[in-house]
């Protein structure tokens, strides 16, 4: 895997960074790491280097939606972890188990995208405003009806799991990249995809890092004109 410090307490790795880029995120806590996502396939053993060298401990993994591009590192990781607590929104929960039913509030779209079979059940549930060490639970959906994003309140950096893209240009779900076009063709609803863009915008963080594509310090702009383009797409 491809490995970028984006910070002194954010790490990006990346597999198959040329031909399909999937990223996840270490988070350096107090009382360990933090591994934001894990790709397709288990990345234990670059976990289990980036721990050696760091002198420390992987303690949690947070999950930003359900997608097999996310989730399916995660069985590898608790088994050369055990006792990691893994979690993902409540909402996106019951699709690990294959239940992608909707709730009556939700727009009728088709949930889309690449999923897998788990063995395993999360160990939390998260709801919008809970805490993941330093990370707090958003609400994003619209990528998945479940889909959170994280933001780290000691410097605003924003995990974004595929609220955007920046593989190909950088995008809001839902809004097609030719270059890259998987995220866009994977999303449940483009007008809740939107309006969760939006509310990650104003949040104002100082660095987006995402699931697909390099993260992009102070994106403020960036954003800005993804939010428009899919304005103008989705209309």
């Amino acid at each position: 895997m491809k490995i970028t410090h984006l910070s002194p307490k954010l790490v990006q790795l990346t597999r198959y960074p040329v031909l399909f880029p999937m990223n996840c995120y270490l988070v350096t806590e107090d009382d360990g790491l933090t591994l934001v996502d894990s790709t397709t396939s288990s990345p234990a053993d670059d976990l289990a280097a980036m721990v050696k060298q760091l002198g420390t401990e992987l303690r949690r993994v947070a999950l930003t939606h359900a997608h097999g591009d996310h989730v399916g590192g995660v069985s590898g990781v608790r088994q050369r972890f055990p006792g990691v607590e893994v979690s993902i929104a409540r909402r996106d929960a019951p699709i690990l188990a294959g239940d992608k039913s909707l709730l009556p509030t939700e727009p009728k779209t088709d949930v889309k995208g690449y999923f897998v079979k788990v063995e395993w059940q999360p160990d939390r549930l998260l709801e919008p405003g809970d805490r993941v060490g330093s990370l707090e639970v958003l609400p994003s959906p619209g990528h998945t009806p479940g889909h959170i994003a994280f933001l780290d309140v000691r410097d605003r950096s924003l995990i974004a799991g595929d609220a955007f893209q920046t593989r190909g240009g950088i995008a809001v779900s839902g809004d097609m990249r030719l270059l890259f076009p998987f995220p866009a063709m994977a999303t449940w609803n483009k007008p809740t995809a939107l309006a969760s863009a939006v509310a990650l915008k104003a949040l104002r963080p100082s660095l987006l890092a995402v699931g697909h594509g390099a993260a992009v310090h102070e994106p403020i702009d960036a954003m800005d004109r993804a939010i428009e383009a899919a304005r103008r797409a989705f209309s």
